[in-house]
């Protein structure tokens, strides 16, 4: 089976044929991501990035937890799904960008943090791609890796099985991350979220 992330033509013909009724198909999982966003720790004025941005469900509580002052940006690098987010109103809590989280037109170090929903199963260079993040985010800051669901649960809805493989295993996912600019501070597996965090490195 070809993975999703061996093109950019693959994965923005999968996600335009879903971006109208993303929203929809998945009504429930806005705690979540509130939670995962709290767990990045930001502080009032800070500047964050949402890369992968999807319909932007993450830009509401990212825009409440750095308030007014904030930076929120969001990334996607699917037309529909960017048009999708105008659509529901996003756009007021975050500035929305056509852009590839391989190659973001940001500043070295200009950001405190970086949220990511789903984005690493769909990243053509996994090491590559988290060292762009690194790249523009300033030494301490913070990113989150996160899924509403777990592993478990999620090759469960897919009708697959988790494999040795799997880049978001703990064991995968943690030299991944150091070999990228950024240490994992913390792992969270569960069937109601999947949610690691990290540091950008020194």
């Amino acid at each position: 089976m070809r993975n999703m992330s061996d093109d950019h033509t693959h994965v923005q013909e999968f996600f335009t044929a879903r971006a109208a009724d993303w929203d929809s198909r998945f009504p429930d999982d806005g705690p979540a991501y509130a939670a995962a966003v709290a767990g990045l720790g930001l502080r009032e004025g800070a500047r964050v990035l949402d890369a992968g941005c999807g319909t932007g469900r993450a830009l509401t509580p990212l825009r409440a937890a750095v308030g007014a002052s904030g930076v929120v940006l969001g990334v996607d690098l699917t037309p529909a799904m960017v048009e999708a987010a105008v659509r529901a109103g996003r756009g007021l809590h975050g500035r929305l960008l056509l852009a590839d989280v391989a190659a973001l037109p940001l500043r070295s170090e200009s950001l405190d943090a970086v949220f990511a929903a789903g984005l690493i199963a769909h990243l053509p260079h996994p090491a590559e791609n988290l060292r762009e993040l690194a790249r523009v985010v300033r030494p301490g800051g913070t990113l989150a890796l996160f899924h509403p669901i777990g592993r478990a649960a999620l090759a469960a809805r897919q009708g697959r099985q988790t494999t040795p493989a799997d880049l978001r295993a703990e064991g995968n996912l943690g030299p991944l991350l150091a070999g990228s600019g950024w240490h994992m501070t913390s792992y969270m597996d569960e069937d109601a979220r999947f949610l690691a965090l990290a540091v950008r490195s020194a």
